[in-house]
């Protein structure tokens, strides 16, 4: 489904990516792994065209370098920044409105589901998003996305700063993607969830390598 190759990402006249190359296939959860500054986040803007960048990035076949996010976002992709970016003054319900592609059109996702993924957001349904936890602000800009019925979601470090049980149930949330054939790019730095839940793991930068071989329920790690 997506396929990139040769992407060079730019801040400015900084010269931040040089020449990624990685695809995500139908219903696949790849995590792209590494440390702060390895342009993990830049890869996912890069794709979102939220930076410069050159190259070819593919989605279903269409190079898609070049168009704004908003078009890309209408094609099918998701993306979870790192900054959530969720709307304070907005209640929980309004946020998730603002999450659909269209008013008039049903997606695979709705409230309800949203609500059995995260019944937190349930009871707050009609509190105003700037006064949520950082948990729960996690969780409203996870089910805010899925809201856009994308194929493909890009998620970059949902579980940074959470408590352990939240990051148990955005752990379950992104294996309800997999079982409804939704794929994902995931940006994560906890091995193993990421080794946990992931198809395949890709190292990006110097990854040090970490003595003998963690378990890993992957199909094909990488990492």
């Amino acid at each position: 489904m997506l396929k990139i190759e040769n992407l060079q990402a730019f801040y400015g006249k900084s010269h931040v990516l040089h020449g990624v190359e990685l695809s995500v296939e139908k219903g696949e959860i790849v995590s792209l792994l590494g440390r702060n500054g390895s342009g993990r986040s830049t890869t996912a803007k890069a794709i979102m065209g939220l930076v410069d960048c050159n190259g070819s990035v593919r989605w279903k076949g269409q190079e898609i370098v070049g168009k704004k996010t908003f078009e890309i976002a209408q094609l099918g992709l998701g993306y979870v920044p790192e900054s959530r970016d969720i709307f304070p003054s907005l209640t929980v319900e309004q946020n998730l409105l603002l999450g659909q592609k269209s008013a008039r059109k049903t997606g695979r996702w709705s409230f309800e589901d949203m609500f059995a993924l995260f019944p937190r957001l349930e009871e707050r349904r009609y509190t105003s998003a700037g006064v949520l936890s950082g948990g729960e602000q996690q969780m409203l800009t996870l089910c805010r996305a899925l809201m856009g019925d994308p194929d493909l979601i890009i998620i970059d470090e949902p579980t940074e700063g959470l408590a352990p049980k939240i990051v148990e149930l955005v752990a379950d949330y992104l294996k309800e993607l997999k079982n409804r054939g939704i794929s994902v790019l995931l940006i994560e730095q906890k091995l193993t969830i990421a080794m946990a839940i992931s198809d395949r793991c890709l190292g990006m930068g110097h990854v040090p390598r970490l003595g003998p071989r963690l378990p890993c329920d992957s199909k094909a790690c990488t990492c």
